[in-house]
């Protein structure tokens, strides 16, 4: 009984997750109306205590996803360096995707405040701080503080899927962001003396 209740209660969580990720995509969050996105999946949003803590909710997903498939991109790259590269490139060119750019990339800070304290860039931010230390200890990156260069080098990610979310020609900016990340992180490899 309570096992089937826990089961019936994620299930209904998940529902109201895609229901508001559809419509803060479509409509963007202000616009976004709960008392419709509840009438159309039948279920109230009280476990997320408002309509902010929905947004969190999704937005929280969608990081997610996104920083799991820049891992993906990142170990299909070649070597740990070429990884980390590929990573941040990856994480930079998903603020083309609408999706991203309006829920997580606009309405998310505007909503949510800093990116930076989610949860997700935690995360991420751990990831990140793991591949650094063992870029520093096979000799590839200068033995700097791990979890500087890890904040830095997300931070750096970060704005730049930021600046193409906000600007009027995306396209145009991913190339000079993806550019620009890769000579700022290539200031942390070690150089052969």
């Amino acid at each position: 009984m309570v096992k089937r209740r826990v089961e019936t209660m994620e299930e209904n969580r998940r529902k109201l997750i895609a229901a508001a990720r559809k419509a803060f995509a479509e409509k963007g969050y202000a616009a976004a109306s709960m008392d419709e996105l509840t009438a159309e999946v039948g279920l109230f949003y009280h476990n997320f205590g408002d309509k902010r803590g929905l947004l969190a909710a999704v937005v929280d997903q969608i990081d997610m996803e996104m920083a799991s498939r820049a891992q993906e991109i990142g170990a299909h790259a070649g070597d740990g360096w070429q990884g980390l590269l590929a990573e941040g490139a990856a994480y930079i060119e998903m603020a083309l995707d609408p999706e991203v750019q309006r829920i997580v990339l606009l309405d998310g800070p505007a909503v949510l405040g800093d990116p930076s304290q989610w949860p997700s860039q935690s995360s991420c931010l751990q990831a990140t701080r793991q591949t650094v230390e063992r870029l520093i200890a096979q000799g590839v990156l200068k033995p700097v503080d791990a979890e500087a260069a890890a904040r830095l080098l997300n931070g750096a990610a970060l704005n730049a899927a930021l600046w193409i979310a906000a600007s009027d020609e995306p396209q145009d900016v991913l190339p000079k962001a993806i550019e620009a990340f890769g000579a700022l992180a290539a200031g942390l490899l070690k150089t052969s003396a």
